[in-house]
């Protein structure tokens, strides 16, 4: 089957998902939160752009949802009764892809402002299922939708920060596109716009409107995944629980807290998701027989995060975590770009891990344009009917390796040891040594990469033999492991050898505990009230589903701690300066 027929083949398979219509039933659950409008032809519903728009559904009449693209309009759906109209951008509250208008003499519809449509997505289940499901549905068939644009990031063809970009609107599933200045369509954009290679990148928005040479932070804030955490002047935000750190852990806790009530913020510094975001395929995650990506599973765990009103910011470096030791344990975050201070009752640490980086000559010369961290379907592209090498020998890197060699030529997979069933799965070693374009190279590392603008071969070297041999390739995949994202942290929180930080037991006698009447919950780190879950913590299980039931778990201490302040237990030390006072 071609990619064209499997296309066709999922717009049949989705068609009633994505385009579902609401019944008297659903009708009259979302009447009494809702408001009607009577229009005529020409009223326009909301522009593209927009944010934090609320769900319209059309009662009489006919709405028009279409891009207007270099001066054209192109007609994504028309809308007719019972139809409702959004993507999963109402969901989240970022930037609307297109521009909604009546087309019918005349039109009613019936209005579900944001605030109450997200409430309702958390209370009323007899329609939340059928709305969230389309909007899922049609955000992914716009990411498929070759005739849509959406977002697009002008660049050359080897330039690195124009590849950073699309992969940052890529992993936060944005729909974009990425153009090549050089092509006939890029040279066509740039003369319309008046962009010469001085411009370059150039990212396009969903308005039409150039950006040039923008900053991710830039990039986000158009499409509205940047949102704003404080009001104008405030200078304090307050929440029950900040998470920072957007991966399995995260996302889970995420869930966990906001359905349960807590005000929760989610910080992350790149893309939700973390390393299990950049996986092509979990295979041994539980209830998908068949294994998942990665990237949609983490995906829609951010919208049922969402769903149950958590707020996420993206990207949010968090600079330093100031740890106030009183009867309220509030800890202070500093945020980079935003003016006010996030107080947090409450703190999960689920920062992961870093990739490592090949000890190989050349290599920061090819970071994105030959050497990747992932292995999905934006890099796959790049290696089909090629030769392709991947490094390390845990799952991460046979997940890689069995991906790739679907459409690679060859699949070389390199490995430090003589064994890939020490560190690897065994189903997945297993299969891995019988897929036959995957060739094992043991006890080989990289030496040096070549390449003009982008990478062309790589030198490979036995460390048993000394020989060495030079392999034409335009991609390396890094799998050789990660470093904690602790380096931010203040001292009292304790970490052990490897940085990664302590939980539990491991921390009873930190003298923030000494001090407490209570012990510290098995995921608490040694400041109350600080807690640290999925690959940043110390003795984890560097599985996506121990993350997930990690993030979990941190949510039940996290009740538990903050129950035990709000009934009267302040440290000994609280208690002793209350009495000074």
């Amino acid at each position: 089957m071609t990619e064209e027929d499997r296309d066709e083949q999922f717009y049949r398979d989705t068609e009633s998902v994505a385009f579902a219509k609401l019944d008297d039933h659903q009708l009259s659950l979302l009447e009494p939160i809702a408001q009607r409008r009577n229009l005529k032809r020409g009223d326009v519903l909301f522009k593209v752009g927009q944010r934090n728009l609320g769900l319209t559904i059309v009662l009489r009449g006919e709405i028009d949802v279409f891009e207007q693209r270099d001066g054209t309009e192109y007609v994504l759906a028309t809308a007719h009764e019972r139809d409702f109209i959004g993507d999963v951008s109402m969901l989240q509250g970022t930037s609307a892809l297109a521009t909604a208008r009546i087309t019918s003499d005349e039109a009613e519809i019936l209005h579900v402002p944001a605030s109450e449509l997200r409430r309702a997505l958390a209370e009323i289940p007899a329609v939340s299922k059928t709305i969230v499901d389309a909007l899922i549905m049609r955000r992914r068939r716009l990411r498929r939708d070759r005739e849509f644009a959406g977002f697009r990031v002008l660049a050359q063809s080897d330039d690195r920060y124009g590849h950073q970009i699309d992969d940052f609107l890529d992993k936060n599933h944005v729909p974009h596109r990425f153009i090549d200045f050089a092509s006939e369509q890029g040279q066509g954009l740039s003369q319309r716009l008046h962009l010469t290679s001085r411009d370059l990148p150039t990212l396009i928005a969903a308005t039409g409107s150039p950006l040039r040479r923008p900053s991710l932070r830039e990039v986000a804030q158009v499409a509205g995944l940047l949102r704003p955490l404080a009001r104008e002047n405030e200078t304090e935000i307050l929440s029950d629980l900040t998470i920072v750190g957007a991966g399995p852990a995260g996302l889970a806790a995420a869930v966990y807290a906001a359905s349960e009530g807590l005000n929760t913020v989610i910080l992350e510094s790149y893309a939700p998701g973390g390393q299990a975001g950049s996986s092509s395929l979990i295979e041994n995650f539980f209830g998908f027989p068949t294994g998942i990506n990665g990237g949609y599973l983490t995906w829609l765990a951010q919208l049922q995060a969402y769903r149950f009103g958590a707020k996420f910011s993206t990207p949010s470096q968090v600079l330093s975590l100031n740890y106030n030791g009183d009867s309220e344990y509030r800890a202070c975050i500093e945020i980079e770009g935003c003016p006010a201070t996030l107080r947090a009752k409450a703190v999960l640490i689920a920062t992961g891990a870093d990739y490592r980086r090949l000890e190989a000559e050349n290599r920061e010369r090819f970071e994105g344009v030959g050497v990747y961290y992932a292995a999905t379907a934006l890099e796959g592209q790049i290696c089909r009917n090629e030769t392709v090498v991947v490094v390390g020998s845990g799952n991460s890197a046979g997940q890689a390796a069995m991906f790739l060699s679907d459409g690679a030529k060859k699949v070389l997979l390199v490995i430090r040891g003589d064994d890939i069933t020490k560190k690897m799965s065994d189903y997945l070693a297993r299969r891995v040594q019988a897929q036959p374009n995957i060739e094992i190279l043991y006890r080989t590392e990289v030496r040096k990469m070549f390449g003009d603008q982008r990478l062309e071969q790589v030198e490979l070297e036995n460390a048993k033999t000394g020989e060495r041999q030079t392999v034409k390739t335009p991609a390396v995949f890094s799998m050789i492991g990660a470093r904690p994202c602790t380096e931010w942290l203040p001292p009292e929180i304790e970490r052990d050898e490897k940085g990664f930080i302590k939980t539990g037991a491991d921390v009873a006698e930190a003298p923030a505990w000494r001090e407490n009447k209570r012990r510290p919950a098995p995921l608490e780190t040694s400041l109350p009230g600080i807690f640290a879950a999925g690959d940043v913590r110390s003795g984890s299980v560097k599985r996506c589903a121990a993350a997930v039931g990690e993030g979990g778990m941190a949510v039940a201490g996290i009740h538990m701690s903050l129950a035990s302040r709000r009934n009267g237990s302040p440290s000994k030390t609280s208690q002793q300066r209350t009495n000074r006072g």
